[in-house]
C-alpha cells in the first residue's frame, strides 16, 4: 500500500478540482486512503468523501473522523476492487455490493450521456495493476458495476508504465496493444499530475517501495490519471449487450499485432474481405497494431451489419474471458 505525503494531498485535492464548475464540490468516492492524510486535505477543501477501507488497523481513525464531522465523510468497511464478485451468498467485507455501496452514498443512475454522477479516486496496487484496469473496461464497456449508474469517473493513480501503454500509439507494436485500443475508446484519458516514487510512503516491512522493473517504457513516477467514460461510446453498433464479443475481437487481433487484418479476417471464415476493407477505406496490406481505435469500431459495426460474420465463432472464448476478469 502507498500512502500520500500532506504535500503531494495538496496537489492531487487541486487535480481533482482541475474542471470543476462553480458551487459544491461533488461526491467523491476515495478508496485504501489509509491514515486518511489526503481525506483531510479534501474535506478542507469542502469535498464531501465516502472512503472505502479495506485494512481494519486504519479504519478506528478513520471512524472518529466521520464521527467528528456533520455528514461531510463517512467511511466503509470494503475493497474496491473486490466490489461485486461472482459468488454465492451473501457478501462478507471487504466485498461489497456496488448497488449496496451507491445506495448508501445516495448516488442514483443517470443515462449513459448524463453528466458525471460521481467521482473516484485512489492508487491502484501495484500488484495485478493490469488485470484491476481491464476488470474496469470489462465493467465500463458492458455498463455493470459501477457503471450501472453512468459515466463515473476514475481518478487513478497508475503506474507510468501503464500509462504508458494506456496513450500508446498505432504502430508502437510493443506497447501499443488491445488494453490500449479499447481504453483510449472508452474513455477520455488525461494526464493530472506525475509525481516520482520517492514521494509515497509505504508501510512495506523493509520500508523500501515495489517499484515494477521495466525494459521498454519508463517507469520512473506514478501517474494521476482521469479516466472519463466516452459519452458516443455506444453510438453505432457497440452496445454494452454485445462489448464482450467486441472486446475479445480486439483481444484476438493482438494475438500476433504484426500480422495482416486480411490474414485475420480470413481466420474468422470470411470470404469476401476485401471487399468489406474496401468499404471502409482501410489497406489491405494494414497489421492490426496499425489500426487506431476507431478503425477496431467501425470494423466491428461493419461486421455485425454482415451476413458473413457469426457472433458465435466467439462465444466460448468470451465467456471464458469474461470469468478470468471476473
Amino acid at each position: 500500500r502507498f500512502i500520500v505525503c500532506p504535500q503531494l494531498a495538496r496537489t492531487v485535492w487541486r487535480c481533482l478540482q482541475r474542471g470543476a464548475g462553480p458551487g459544491p464540490q461533488p461526491l467523491l468516492l476515495e478508496f485504501a486512503p489509509g491514515p486518511g492524510i489526503l481525506t483531510r486535505t479534501l474535506l478542507d477543501a469542502g469535498f464531501r468523501v465516502v472512503a472505502l477501507e479495506s485494512n481494519s488497523d486504519f479504519l478506528t481513525d478513520l471512524q472518529s473522523l466521520e464521527n467528528s464531522l456533520d455528514g461531510q465523510f463517512k467511511v466503509i468497511h470494503g475493497d474496491f476492487f473486490r466490489l461485486d464478485p461472482v459468488t454465492k451468498g451473501a457478501l462478507k467485507p471487504p466485498a461489497v455490493s456496488s448497488d449496496k455501496l451507491f445506495e448508501t452514498m445516495g448516488v442514483v443512475a443517470v443515462p449513459w450521456r448524463a453528466d458525471v454522477p460521481l467521482k473516484i479516486f485512489g492508487i491502484v496496487p501495484q500488484q495485478l495493476e493490469r488485470n484491476r484496469i481491464w476488470r474496469l473496461l470489462f465493467a465500463m464497456y458492458e455498463c455493470s458495476s459501477i457503471y450501472r449508474y453512468g459515466r463515473v469517473e476514475l481518478n487513478l493513480f497508475l503506474s507510468e508504465k501503464q500509462y504508458t501503454v494506456l496513450t500508446a500509439k498505432p504502430g508502437e507494436s510493443r506497447i501499443y496493444q488491445a488494453l490500449t485500443v479499447l481504453a483510449q475508446l472508452g474513455y477520455e484519458i488525461e494526464l493530472l499530475h506525475k509525481e516520482p516514487w520517492s514521494s509515497f510512503a509505504t508501510n512495506l516491512k523493509n520500508g523500501g517501495l515495489a517499484i515494477p522493473k521495466t525494459v521498454l517504457m519508463p517507469n520512473d513516477h506514478l501517474c494521476l490519471v482521469r479516466l472519463t467514460p466516452q459519452q458516443n461510446l455506444f453510438t453505432g453498433g457497440l452496445k454494452p449487450s454485445n462489448a464482450s464479443t467486441f472486446i475479445f475481437m480486439v483481444k484476438q487481433s493482438f494475438a500476433k499485432p504484426k500480422s495482416r487484418l486480411t490474414d485475420r479476417l480470413n481466420s474468422w471464415s470470411l470470404d469476401n474481405s476485401d471487399m468489406l476493407l474496401k468499404a471502409l477505406e482501410i489497406p489491405r496490406n494494414a497489421a492490426m497494431c496499425n489500426l487506431y481505435p476507431e478503425d477496431y469500431k467501425r470494423l466491428f459495426e461493419a461486421l455485425q451489419n454482415s451476413d458473413m460474420f457469426a457472433e458465435t465463432l466467439f462465444h466460448d472464448e468470451v465467456l471464458s474471458s469474461t470469468r478470468i476478469m471476473n
